[in-house]
């Protein structure tokens, strides 16, 4: 039996009155105020409505009238503080200001209960690390057994791996943390899947050998700089505000380790995972940090609207520089590289936009 894990939050306002949710007094400054900004900005919202309506299915080849049909959609993010939130609200503010849809965007744990809740029919969009989608076509991991009917709009930015420590813990390597306090990330998340197999690469149980902490972003951070944590697991993209909260707070009580001796085994699972590094400028580091990174992906169902697909796609990289100012992971957004979602499908009305054929 599917379990269907609600939202955190979710609130949907009529388009142009759009508010973020309440943000703690400690937090109304700096960075979170910055946030609270960008949000203001964008489209937020809750679950699915209804259903929108397109005469054109297209889902046979044929083309289509790249147009959106009259409607309302929902696209599920990730957790507040993380680029899918930010970036989730002003892709919806896009689609709502430049289509006959009405998009809202709701705050999630992210990847695994985002394609849950899609195939479920609970929203129509949903942002995916790119290992979970594959995960998710092919009924592995998270999915054993059960192949998700699920297909991509486009690659979109890339994740990088964020392992962060508290500089007194004792932690130089994945390895280290062995009998630690670690944040692997809320349940169901992407980052939870990408700890894991971390860990497992480092020849560590995550359900023996550390103290999993199954914690969203903002109680991570918080658990950090009260020193409840030793350590967190995050995937994200650059820069990620509530890690900018934490490097800025806690200054050199924290440090990111390299975690790139973990890469080939984890190439072994999943060919998407690559070699990056987190710029020093990113968090005011010292030098760069080596990581591994991983492509983000947006899905729909395979029986969403070819139009909307479609008339959705093209917009995103027409208004490329609107989601720029949003959030700037969207500079990453290319039409070289937004094909490259194998071994998920591309919808044939995202395949018409991108001239894929």
């Amino acid at each position: 039996m599917r379990t269907r894990k609600t939202t955190l939050h979710t609130w949907s306002l009529p388009r142009g009155h759009c508010r973020p949710p309440t943000l703690r007094p400690r937090f109304r400054s700096g960075l979170a105020a910055a946030l609270t900004v960008g949000l203001i900005a964008t489209g937020c919202g809750g679950k699915r409505d209804d259903a929108p309506s397109n005469p054109g299915q297209g889902n046979q080849g044929q083309q289509v009238a790249c147009e959106a049909g009259d409607g309302r959609i929902t696209i599920a993010t990730g957790n507040t503080g993380g680029v899918y939130y930010t970036l989730g609200g002003g892709l919806a503010q896009l689609i709502s200001g430049n289509t006959k849809l009405k998009a809202t965007a709701a705050e999630t744990t992210a990847s695994v209960q985002n394609i849950r809740q899609l195939s479920a029919g609970d929203y129509d969009v949903a942002f995916s690390l790119a290992d979970t989608a594959a995960d998710a076509v092919e009924g592995k991991g998270s999915f054993d057994g059960k192949p998700q009917k699920i297909t991509a709009l486009a690659r979109i930015y890339s994740n990088y791996t964020h392992v962060v420590v508290r500089a007194s813990s004792g932690i130089n390597s994945v390895a280290d943390m062995r009998g630690k306090k670690i944040s692997t990330g809320s349940p169901n998340s992407g980052t939870e899947v990408i700890a894991n197999r971390l860990l497992q690469a480092a020849g560590l149980d995550p359900a023996k050998d550390i103290s999993a902490q199954r914690l969203a972003l903002r109680q991570t951070v918080d658990g950090m700089k009260s020193g409840q944590l030793d350590g967190l697991v995050w995937s994200g993209g650059l820069p990620t505000p509530e890690i900018t909260d934490l490097t800025t707070s806690q200054r050199d009580q924290v440090k990111f380790i390299d975690i790139t001796p973990q890469l080939d085994a984890m190439k072994k699972i999943n060919a998407v995972y690559d070699r990056g590094s987190i710029p020093s400028a990113t968090y005011s580091l010292p030098s760069e940090v080596p990581t591994i990174v991983v492509p983000n992906v947006l899905l729909v169902r395979e029986d969403f609207p070819a139009g909307n697909a479609c008339a959705i796609t093209k917009l995103i990289f027409d208004k490329q520089p609107d989601l720029v100012k949003v959030h700037p992971s969207a500079k990453e957004l290319s039409k070289d590289t937004a094909t490259r979602t194998d071994p998920v499908p591309l919808h044939p009305g995202a395949k018409q936009a991108l001239g894929a054929g």
